[in-house]
């Protein structure tokens, strides 16, 4: 590696702000606990107040498109599984299931997420969708679990898997943007999911 695909020491110190203050805006989401004008809107915003929810899923499709061989419907495979499953925990969750494994899951996702975002690991499409589905079941209790009870559920929740679509696209685009890019930059923005997910089990340990 030459020098001119280091980062900067600025670049550096950004990335290092960035991984400390995640945590930080993790434990600030709000959540949609008490039901008061829950809709459309207000289930697309709740996926975006909360660092873990969207760091996840933006990490999916970052994952994705860096592991792919080529452009077509394997970029879209761990997007799906993760969408896919996450409406599945959440129906789970209207119905009152419940597990204490729901937050450290929720930050184990972040680990592993980044991890794979780091090295670029390239598996077959249907384990791509399992690897992150597992995780986003867990993913989708959460949500779910919210929403229990509540006669605006289905609206939410639609908004909900609007914008974790949204959000899988966002990481798609920035992944493949980052395909011919210095390699040091998506590993540093993985290995700042990854640490993001390291803190949170620290925290809930």
């Amino acid at each position: 590696m030459s020098f001119s695909t280091l980062p900067s020491s600025r670049s550096l110190r950004a990335l290092l702000a960035l991984a400390a203050l995640l945590p930080a805006a993790a434990f600030a989401h709000t959540g949609v606990d008490g039901h008061t004008h829950l809709d459309f809107f207000s289930g697309f915003v709740h996926p975006l107040t909360g660092m873990d929810h969207l760091a996840a899923m933006v990490a999916v499709g970052l994952w994705s498109a860096l592991a792919a061989r080529r452009a077509g419907p394997e970029l879209l495979w761990g997007p799906l599984g993760f969408a896919g499953m996450l409406l599945a925990g959440a129906l789970l969750g209207l119905q009152g299931v419940q597990t204490p494994a729901v937050e450290p899951m929720i930050a184990a996702s972040l680990l592993v997420t980044g991890l794979l975002v780091v090295t670029r690991w390239h598996v077959p499409g249907i384990a791509a969708a399992l690897i992150v589905g597992a995780f986003a079941v867990f993913h989708g209790l959460a949500h779910g679990g919210e929403l229990a009870g509540s006669p605006s559920a289905w609206a939410t929740l639609s908004g909900m898997l609007a914008a974790t679509a949204l959000l899988h696209l966002v990481g798609l685009g920035a992944g493949w943007a980052l395909r011919g890019a210095s390699a040091w930059l998506p590993r540093a923005a993985g290995a700042a999911v990854a640490v993001f997910g390291v803190t949170l089990l620290a925290r809930l340990a």
